[in-house]
């Protein structure tokens, strides 16, 4: 089954790629926009993969579902969410989007992996957890992949108790939040050493270079944290004030293979 996915720190392109590997398809990110539109196409069948924010899908999925709807009409989808914590129906958000371009739900999929908000301090745990997360998340991803092989596909999020746990646990209490976050991106002009890799690497193009520094456009951010996560000087943060971590899969994988 191929996937089409959106990763911010690299643990959703993990999980597609796990996945849709196992099932004889590909990862596609919805990024590469032809690409991704093109899979779509060409197949009845197929998976949307995304990290949940706050227990909803993050602005630049939520867009392109919408631009690309007609393109989901009549397609079996089946969802899979990323999250650090808690995500009562981050699947079920998803599908009811995805339900009204006319597609039809095949299931949804919710795995832990580390948090990729790497400036605040009570999200932070050691490594050796989060390299256990990932191992329990692998280990439930190849289950997922046995019993949709036989047509049972998991049902994670997609319940009725499951949105209003979403709902009430998260969304209504974070709506505001979210929406003021997008304004609030910060980047430290003291440390910015100009090399741009913010701004090549973010995918609603919010930052730009300016006179050698970077600088942020407030309003279309996807609260992705990929800019955070991959400043070689670490002069960005958007929630907290400082960066104590840098939460990327590719630290975790390196990680893992030096534990061998």
């Amino acid at each position: 089954m191929n996937v089409i996915y959106f990763s911010g720190s690299g643990n959703t392109r993990r999980c597609a790629e796990l996945f849709a590997g196992a099932t004889g398809g590909k990862a596609v990110s919805i990024e590469s926009c032809q690409e991704a539109s093109q899979t779509i196409t060409a197949a009845a069948e197929l998976a949307l993969a995304y990290p949940t924010h706050y227990s909803d899908v993050p602005k630049i999925v939520k867009d392109f579902v919408a631009q690309n709807g007609a393109l989901f009409k009549g397609k079996k989808i089946f969802v899979i969410v990323t999250m650090g914590l808690f995500s009562g129906d981050g699947a079920g958000v998803g599908a009811r989007l995805l339900k009204k371009q006319g597609a039809k739900i095949l299931g949804g999929l919710h795995l832990r992996m580390p948090d990729a908000i790497g400036d605040v301090p009570m999200l932070k745990k050691p490594m050796a957890k989060n390299l256990a997360t990932i191992k329990q998340t692998e280990q439930k991803i190849a289950r997922a992949v046995e019993s949709s092989k036989n047509g049972r596909y998991p049902k994670d999020g997609l319940y009725f108790w499951n949105h209003l746990a979403g709902l009430f646990g998260q969304r209504l209490w974070f709506i505001p939040t979210v929406k003021a976050l997008r304004s609030k991106l910060k980047i430290d002009a003291s440390k910015c050493s100009g090399c741009g890799v913010c701004a090549a690497g973010c995918p609603t193009k919010s930052i730009a270079m300016q006179n050698g520094k970077a600088v942020f456009a407030p309003g279309s951010c996807t609260l992705c944290y990929r800019c955070v996560n991959h400043c070689p000087a670490r002069a960005i943060t958007l929630i907290g004030k400082r960066v104590l971590e840098q939460c990327r899969y590719d630290i975790y994988e390196k990680a893992m293979k030096e534990a061998r």
